[in-house]
């Protein structure tokens, strides 16, 4: 079984640009019949996902257009179910629901998960679901935060048809609040310890220099 991103996204005229620019050699063996199908999510893939606190969701709507949507949450708020369904719940927002709608129409959907410190992406294809509310409440349930004081408005399942990690190459590394308090820990620590030395070594000086 070929690649399957590659399968999907690899259409005549992507095929037609990469030999004219010279990096079709290097994908064609995405395309033999023992290549991974990488339509799963092994350890690395779950870890990485649960890991993210938000994520970039591309849908189209029913005249064509292509529409981006940035997901946030908590961290893990987008949850692997099992090796081929994530899911997350949908909080209220400002109410467009665009991408909503593209997905009445045409299920299919593309993510992008950044990991900005580490300069790691993956990119995921598959077909979305809408779970209702009333109509699956177990389901619901499964991806609420019961924590994170948001409105649930529905679920989304996604069925994954191919996965990608992409390449480092211009990922500037960007890093969170809590990734910047992480690193500065050791050194707060540090000149705890430092100030604690020196408030005793200014004890003991001033003892010595009595008469």
């Amino acid at each position: 079984m070929a690649h399957r991103f590659s399968e999907i996204m690899f259409t005549p005229s992507v095929k037609a640009l990469q030999a004219q620019f010279g990096s079709r050699g290097s994908y064609q063996r995405l395309a033999e019949p023992d290549a991974p199908a990488r339509d799963r999510l092994s350890e690395k893939e779950a870890g990485f996902i649960m890991a993210r606190d938000s994520f970039y969701m591309a849908s189209v709507s029913e005249t064509g257009w292509p529409y981006v949507q940035h997901r946030g949450g908590p961290t893990g708020f987008l949850k692997t179910l099992d090796e081929q369904t994530i899911g997350f719940a949908d909080f209220r927002g400002n109410r467009q629901y665009v991408s909503t709608g593209n997905l009445l129409r045409d299920d299919r959907v593309s993510l992008i998960l950044m990991d900005y410190p580490n300069r790691r992406r993956l990119k995921i294809l598959g077909h979305a679901r809408i779970i209702d509310m009333d109509a699956e409440p177990t389901l619901i349930a499964a991806l609420e935060l019961p924590d994170y004081r948001a409105r649930v408005e529905r679920g989304f399942l996604i069925r994954i048809a191919g996965i990608d990690w992409n390449c480092p190459q211009h990922i500037t590394p960007r890093f969170t609040e809590n990734d910047i308090e992480a690193l500065l820990e050791p050194h707060r620590h540090r000149i705890t310890e430092l100030e604690r030395e020196n408030a005793e070594l200014r004890v003991r000086l001033a003892n010595e220099a009595q008469p």
